[in-house]
């Protein structure tokens, strides 16, 4: 009924597109939302020129001087560790090297590639320390209870 009424009283109202239709008062050029020419594109960047395949392959690195052969890996696998202390006597213990750590029932630590190694362990209320360095087949070091005792240690790989 208002339209009605806005359209006798005042013709040129009625026809006025509202801005929110897609045009605009006011102006005498009138234009829909998306009918507008399309705007300009920029061309996409040029790809990445590709590399050329090398002709030499590179060369591996290496895994530094140690007696073994200068990789953790090599040591890898089963190893038989026996002990010796004073006053505490001796004990034997297997144990398994893989990627530069070993463990065993009672201890465990971590081997370098140089074989140097370092481990600790418990058993029976007492609590121990050990170094040393593992070779190609061998290994050999020392330890320290917390009892007081201090020994040698010595190893074969099986």
């Amino acid at each position: 009924m208002l339209g009605l009424l806005i359209a006798a009283v005042a013709p040129h109202l009625a026809s006025a597109q509202s801005g929110s239709a897609g045009g605009s008062l006011g102006d005498g050029e009138k234009s829909l939302s998306g009918s507008r020419g399309p705007r300009s594109v920029e061309a996409p960047a040029p790809a990445r020129p590709r590399q050329k395949a090398r002709e030499k392959p590179r060369a591996a690195r290496s895994g530094g001087g140690a007696v073994g052969g200068g990789s953790a890996a090599n040591f890898d696998g089963a190893w038989a560790v026996v002990s010796v202390g004073r006053p505490c006597g001796g004990a034997s213990e297997a144990i398994v090297i893989s990627g530069g750590r070993f463990a065993g029932q009672y201890t465990s630590g971590t081997v370098a590639p140089s074989g140097q190694t370092s481990g600790a362990g418990s058993a029976n209320g007492i609590s121990w320390t050990s170094s040393g360095r593992f070779a190609a087949r061998s290994g050999s070091g020392s330890f320290r209870r917390s009892d007081g005792c201090v020994g040698t240690w010595t190893a074969s790989k099986q």
